[in-house]
């Protein structure tokens, strides 16, 4: 190519490399503005959003994981924004280590969860266990959110009612969680057994895989977009030199 031609191509590569982590950035904030107006005014976000949402505790968990979300998407937008239009090789690299931090961390995150859902099974058990005989019934939110949680999935504690044995809240009801037997009595250990409500991890796994096509779509979209991100930052990285 000749050199107006290169540099033409530069230009293009910057103004979209721009383009799109505005997009990213405003897209954060978004997220970000309204993960804190959902935690701060929980209430007004339901009397809009009411039917997407079936507590107030929802709203609670929704709004951390926007805030986590919208943070993490502000950062990236930045980097990759202002080092684009500043044509800064240090904010570029920043901007390359973020995501590819971020694209490990998910390539590591899917290949345990595809390796070794058995262990992380038995590590959940190991530690969610201790916590529903001691927190369930005890501290309200826990309690709340593990109801919700048993409620919407049709689930009973991690892997079934025995979760819940020489547990504080059977101690005090003498009777397992009603959603362990679908019914609103009391729950004993004949009814749990004869109804096989099966626990909430299994349940969970079992929506993941019949989803997976799906969840698998989005997460190869992510991560072509991650790789795309990445070559761009990097090829205007080299060629800030040669500019």
């Amino acid at each position: 190519l000749s050199p107006g031609a290169k540099m033409g191509c530069f230009t293009f590569i910057k103004v979209m490399m721009i383009l799109f982590n505005l997009a990213i950035f405003l897209s954060g904030g978004t997220l970000l503005g309204v993960g804190i107006w959902v935690k701060v005014d929980g209430q007004s976000f339901l009397d809009i959003f009411g039917a997407l949402s079936a507590t107030v505790l929802q709203v609670v968990n929704v709004a951390y994981l926007l805030i986590a979300i919208g943070a993490i998407l502000l950062v990236i937008g930045f980097l990759g924004c202002y080092g684009a239009q500043k044509e800064s090789k240090c904010l570029l690299m920043m901007f390359f280590s973020v995501v590819l931090i971020i694209f490990i961390a998910e390539v590591a995150a899917a290949v345990l969860a595809l390796v070794f859902t058995g262990l992380a099974e038995t590590l959940l058990t190991g530690l969610v266990t201790p916590l529903l005989k001691e927190k369930y019934g005890v501290e309200d939110e826990f309690t709340a959110i593990w109801n919700t949680t048993m409620t919407q999935v049709h689930c009973c504690g991690l892997n079934n009612y025995t979760d819940f044995n020489n547990s504080y809240f059977y101690a005090k009801h003498e009777s397992y969680p009603m959603q362990c037997c679908d019914t609103n009595g009391p729950c004993n250990s004949t009814l749990a057994a004869e109804a096989k409500v099966q626990g909430c991890f299994k349940q969970i796994l079992e929506e993941i895989r019949t989803n997976a096509g799906v969840a698998g779509g989005v997460a190869a979209g992510i991560a072509a977009l991650e790789i795309a991100a990445m070559a761009v930052s990097m090829y205007l990285y080299c060629h800030l030199d040669q500019k």
